[in-house]
């Protein structure tokens, strides 16, 4: 499952980031300036992009066999502004704990 995270973490960076650029400075260059190239260079990636986020989710959430509830939260972070790196540490987070319970305790001496 550690390579399914990684996926997930990377895609989640990327998405959130392209968003942002999307959302900070494309739209104000569209709306305000009357300048869409942003939006048009900028815009088709992140659906693309998007579309990838969602089949690492969705492999992501089947290995950690999560409810379907978490898996619709964990894909939906990826459409809102910033979300998707709150949502990429508390998926870190939920898959981390468990690990560190089977750890062995070390042996004291």
């Amino acid at each position: 499952m550690g390579a399914a995270l990684t996926r997930y973490r990377v895609i989640a960076w990327i998405v959130g980031v392209v968003l942002i650029v999307l959302v900070v400075i494309g739209m104000p260059l569209k709306y305000v300036f009357d300048n869409a190239v942003v939006v048009e260079t900028v815009g088709p990636a992140h659906g693309f992009l998007y579309m990838i986020y969602l089949v690492a989710a969705f492999d992501l959430s089947r290995r950690a066999d999560w409810p379907l509830k978490r898996m619709l939260l964990v894909m939906l972070a990826g459409t809102v502004p910033f979300v998707s790196f709150f949502a990429e540490r508390r998926v870190t987070a939920w898959l981390a704990a468990p690990q560190v319970a089977r750890a062995p305790e070390p042996v004291a001496r």
